[in-house]
């Protein structure tokens, strides 16, 4: 099913810290289906700002037995929706979102028996309350690790909430709150977590673990500090798991094609796109738009949200031909092998390219 929006109201909305708030959507009984979601995905939000149309995306922070559909909002500088989101909505505004999608998550039912190891940073703490809640509710048989990195205690995004969890399952869950500004008399907790502190967090606490699973989710830095140390220390890179809501700037990528395009000629190439069965038929050089703009220019009601290669919203299949990516940060490996490709930043690499959003 191709992601789509629908109009939900605000049901509640809830001040976490200072800056930040979570708000949570009913769904009509006819679209529970369509909003069905895997611990770890996120919703896509769309408003119109003075004339222009506006698209942010949020991570689901309720976890699958919640019985609710919420996300989290921080404010940020100059951003307009989270300013919005902190500072006008309220209960009963109607908003279009879209069907949740995303990579993040992982399979968990009643016989996982699973080790999880969570490193989290600000807002990057709403997709992993959405796993742990549910991995910690599902699978009582797992063992869950949990460090969370803020400036401060008042910076701590659901905090009343991370303390019962841990209350409740002092057997299988281990919080570990790392602060950057603030001390509370332990030099382990105290700091940033760097490449250093990882290491540090990993020979006092995780080294005598066998760990199955590792989710980072946070800024740049710290998403690389994990997979890095973990990489070093002799952990499977398919195990290291992380969530980016921003294009990186350090200027890696995960591989998109596994071919050297450089000195490759240019294409005149005939694109064939399929929406909801429908066809759409476009004429487009291989140096030139992307196949989601052009899809785009020519009508088609493509899905799409950051595009910047960082969420998995436009994601569509190669059926016939071939395509290189400028970019990939969402599209794991063995995706790509199936042929699957990110549109906002796909280009045709053959006179014939068949690309389906429904498969």
């Amino acid at each position: 099913m191709n992601p789509t929006f629908h109009k939900l109201e605000v049901i509640d909305i809830r001040r976490e810290t200072e800056d930040a708030v979570s708000f949570a959507v009913g769904v009509p009984e006819e679209l529970k289906d369509n909003f069905k979601y895997q611990p770890g995905q996120y919703l896509t939000f769309k408003m119109d700002f003075d004339g222009e149309e506006l698209r942010r995306s949020y991570s689901i922070c309720s976890g699958i037995n919640d019985k609710e559909l919420r996300v989290a909002v921080k404010e940020v500088p100059n951003g307009r929706f989270s300013t919005y989101a902190n500072r006008k909505l309220k209960v009963g505004d109607m908003l279009d979102v879209m069907t949740p999608i995303g990579n993040f998550t992982t399979e968990v039912d009643s016989k996982t028996d699973k080790s999880y190891v969570f490193f989290a940073a600000g807002s990057g703490i709403t997709p992993v309350l959405s796993l742990v809640k549910t991995i910690l509710t599902t699978a009582p048989k797992s063992d869950v690790t949990l460090f969370y990195g803020n400036k401060g205690i008042d910076s701590v995004i659901f905090q009343e909430e991370l303390e019962a969890l841990k209350n409740e399952h002092m057997d299988n869950f281990r919080l570990m709150h790392v602060f950057s500004r603030e001390s509370i008399g332990n030099k382990l907790q105290k700091g940033r977590l760097d490449h250093e502190k990882i290491e540090i967090l990993y020979d006092v606490i995780l080294k005598s673990q066998d760990i199955d699973e590792i989710f980072v989710c946070g800024p740049e830095p710290i998403i690389y500090a994990v997979k890095e140390t973990f990489e070093k220390f002799g952990f499977d890179k398919n195990k290291v798991h992380f969530e980016l809501f921003t294009t990186p700037t350090r200027g890696e990528k995960k591989e998109h094609t596994g071919r050297d395009h450089s000195n490759e000629p240019q294409i005149n190439a005939n694109v064939k796109v399929i929406l909801d069965g429908e066809q759409t038929l476009i004429a487009l050089d291989s140096d030139g738009d992307s196949i989601l703009e052009a899809a785009q220019k020519a009508g088609a009601d493509v899905p799409f949200a950051c595009k910047g290669g960082v969420c998995c919203t436009c994601k569509a299949k190669i059926l016939e031909g071939s395509a290189k990516m400028d970019v990939n940060y969402a599209l794991e490996d063995d995706e790509v092998d199936a042929g699957y490709i990110l549109t906002c930043q796909a280009h045709p690499t053959s006179d014939k390219l068949v690309v389906s959003y429904d498969d």
